[in-house]
């Protein structure tokens, strides 16, 4: 086993960043808490989590259901530290202390530099990040340093050779990004093995897409293996890949907790048939016009507007998938009710600068204006 990952006997890891809801960033701690159980009740050890996920109260979550009701040793916590625009060393300890108190406990196990890629890249650099992870961990706030990344492999081969520093690096995998030229996992992932560097997987069923597949590639599916389910699918995909210490999985619903946490408990791998019927998913998929959006909100963020884009982006995709009925609940729920309709846009293209996916994302909230602009309330 990685000494990195020593604790991470099982490679499911519990992505707080879709926690169930009662309204806005309100998370429901109660059910919170009863997928946290569940979840190490099967021996999962590892809670990720980012500064800015719903506003800091994903980590106030795991503060509350996790820190406070188990000991220390028993789980590992990791969390994140974005770099928006290059900051001082003194807000990064600000930052950081935020994070310990939230949290309530005195260290981490393990703390990224959140979403390196594109501008944020030289962010980091000139904010001294790099330096500051490597205090932080020679004084014990944090036990291991690592960072996620979106871009291409020649970026990260690069900070790999200028950061051997760094022990881990977290990459956006699953079966149908894996030649994707525009995420670029595969070539992601050979880097990162390049450099004997372990991964960690998020989006492995990319903001829940694969549970929703067009009928064809059910069919497919199926037929190799009717006993798994679709999310089971995209989660042993990339746990069959050798150099995956983590697998992430953002759920929401206990449900969602107990079928990932039953199906990955026993570690098994796809088998070479089970491997072919991916490609073939994959290849009807690739057929398909859709938007590459993981729904991680990042636009969101800079948006002036408030308007929802993952879900417009969800919509635009959900036409394209399965014609007008396949989009129009996330438009009614959220522009219709939530008064934001994406033909408010500005075209200010601040979220296409903070997208991790690089979607140009003012041409598609036009469509899916054309698509669903003259629905009423």
């Amino acid at each position: 086993m990685n000494k990195v990952f020593d604790k991470a006997e099982k490679k499911l890891g519990f992505g707080f960043m879709r926690l169930p809801m009662i309204s806005g960033d309100e998370v429901d701690i109660e059910q919170t808490k009863e997928m946290v159980d569940y979840f190490f009740k099967k021996g999962y050890t590892y809670c990720d989590t980012a500064f800015t996920y719903l506003n800091g109260n994903s980590e106030k979550a795991i503060g509350e259901a996790v820190v406070a009701r188990y000991p220390r040793e028993s789980f590992t916590i990791a969390t994140k530290t974005p770099m928006f625009k290059p900051i001082t060393k003194e807000e990064m300890y600000e930052r950081l202390h935020t994070q310990l108190a939230r949290f309530g406990t005195d260290y981490i196990d393990y703390y990224l530099l959140h979403n390196i890629g594109a501008q944020r890249v030289q962010y980091f650099e000139e904010s001294g990040a790099w330096d500051f992870i490597k205090e932080i961990k020679e004084k014990g706030y944090v036990k291991h340093i690592g960072f996620s990344f979106h871009d291409s492999a020649e970026v990260l081969d690069d900070i790999l050779t200028k950061h051997p520093e760094a022990e881990f690096v977290q990459l956006q995998i699953n079966y149908v990004d894996w030649l994707s030229d525009n995420v670029q996992s595969k070539k992601n992932y050979e880097v990162c093995c390049k450099h004997g560097k372990p991964v960690v997987v998020m989006e492995p069923i990319k903001g829940g897409a694969l549970v929703s597949l067009p009928d064809e590639a059910v069919e497919v599916l199926k037929a190799a293996n009717p006993n798994m389910s679709l999310a089971e699918w995209a989660l042993r995909y990339v746990e069959s890949l050798d150099n995956v210490a983590v697998v992430l999985s953002g759920m929401s619903t206990i449900d969602q907790m107990k079928e990932n946490a039953d199906n990955m408990v026993d570690q098994r791998p796809l088998t070479d048939a089970e491997m072919a019927a991916i490609d073939k998913v994959r290849e009807i998929l690739n057929k398909i016009p859709t938007v590459p959006c993981t729904k991680c909100g990042y636009c969101m963020e800079v948006c002036p507007l408030g308007i929802h884009i993952p879900n417009m982006l969800s919509a635009y995709n959900g036409y394209q998938l399965f014609g007008y009925g396949g989009g129009i609940n996330d438009y009614r729920n959220h522009a219709i009710k939530n008064g934001v309709r994406p033909s408010a846009c500005v075209e200010c293209h601040s979220c296409e600068g903070n997208c991790p996916q690089q979607i140009k994302i003012t041409d598609y909230l036009k469509k899916v204006t054309e698509y669903y602009g003259d629905l009423e309330a």
